[in-house]
């Protein structure tokens, strides 16, 4: 197994500093607009300045299901609209990853959510993170780890092709069964733990933290573009209600993104344990007061779109007895061993079998018919 040490070429940490405000973007966008709303969402936020032509940039998906859904998955616009506006900065080595979990195929995903027509129209580099021949090497973080030592004794494995590169996440605005909202940290989640990254579910909170401690350590740019043309609320990432909120958000400090998109779904930022870690550890800004909103929104404050993060599904109870219940005692037996399909099996039975031909269709259908819909349709 290799490790990496210290990634090369050399290059100054992207770590948010402390003596600067770090600047959010909120700027509004409609289906015509989307693609120069992007580009100005990042230029607003200070991506030209963040992330430098001279290193490769990765455009990290987001697929939190292989079905499409309205504001699960990265967006076709927001992923082109990322590439269009990196060309015009000066970017040329683009490289697309996707990554796949136990119970998502990425492939299939990356069809179905309509990521694959924009990578080939811009011929993109394309890696799936899970598959071979994409190596992954051991990593001795620098930071002090708060979980991920714990749960990884043999050593902690990232993909080989992530250190020394710029990266842009690229997460939607939706709540999260275990996380409350799911936006720029998590989406690292995916991208730098390997398919036993669900082992870390019971310390979830930690385990962003330290990943985003890990991306300070090997990006010499980090940015993120959220998509919030489709907003989800209510048990996600998949079994959401969607809204239209035309916005897209974008930052170079993921901890200030998240706490911009938190508040305006309606929570407290510093209530979100992740975010609140992350801003204790001097790893970003979660505190509003800290923040510079930049865009369409002149006052962020005031928005407030009153989203449910506190529902579950049927999968999502029967999870957290297991993570943070009385069924904790028996996590290892149910979740780390040979018997652990069973989790999975159940999980995609009740999502792809069960959720999605009950309620997810008709709520698919009925936003086809909207004109982000037609934009969807049209790619």
């Amino acid at each position: 197994m290799t490790t990496i040490e210290q990634p090369a070429p050399a290059f100054q940490p992207a770590a948010p500093s402390r003596t600067k405000t770090p600047v959010v973007s909120v700027v509004a966008t409609t289906p015509q607009t989307v693609l120069s709303d992007v580009e100005r969402a990042m230029r607003l936020a200070g991506a030209a300045q963040t992330l430098l032509p001279d290193y490769e940039t990765l455009l990290k998906i987001n697929i939190s299901w292989q079905h499409w859904y309205p504001g699960c998955s990265t967006a076709p616009w927001q992923l082109e609209g990322a590439v269009c506006a990196l060309h015009n900065m000066g970017h040329t080595g683009l490289i697309a990853a996707h990554n796949g979990t136990v119970v998502v195929d990425s492939f299939e995903g990356e069809a179905n959510n309509k990521h694959k027509p924009v990578q080939d129209k811009y011929n993109l580099r394309t890696v799936h993170l899970d598959t071979p021949p994409e190596p992954w090497v051991r990593y001795e973080p620098k930071a002090r780890m708060l979980v991920l030592d714990d749960i990884y004794p043999e050593g902690i494995e990232i993909p080989q092709l992530f250190a020394g590169k710029n990266i842009v996440h690229l997460p939607t605005m939706k709540t999260h069964v275990f996380t409350t909202m799911t936006g720029a940290m998590k989406n690292a989640f995916g991208g730098l733990l390997h398919r036993k990254r669900h082992w870390t579910h019971s310390v979830i909170h930690e385990t962003l933290v330290d990943l985003l401690a890990i991306q300070q350590e090997i990006h010499p740019g980090i940015f993120a573009v959220t998509d919030g043309t489709f907003a989800g609320d209510g048990p996600g990432p998949r079994a959401m209600r969607w809204h239209i909120k035309n916005r897209i958000v974008a930052g170079a400090d993921q901890v200030a993104v998240d706490a911009v998109v938190a508040s305006m779904m309606g929570f407290d930022p510093l209530s979100i344990q992740f975010i609140s870690l992350a801003h204790e550890r001097g790893l970003g800004i979660g505190d509003l007061r800290q923040i510079e909103v930049v865009g369409d929104e002149p006052d962020i404050s005031q928005v407030n779109w009153h989203f449910s993060g506190t529902e579950n599904t049927f999968a999502s109870r029967g999870q957290k007895l297991i993570y943070w219940g009385p069924l904790k005692p028996l996590e290892n037996a149910l979740l780390r061993s040979p018997i652990a399909a069973w989790a999975y099996t159940a999980s995609n039975i009740y999502h792809n079998g069960y959720w999605l031909k009950t309620k997810g269709r008709s709520r698919i259908e009925k936003a086809l018919k909207t004109e982000w819909g037609e934009l969807w349709q049209g790619y």
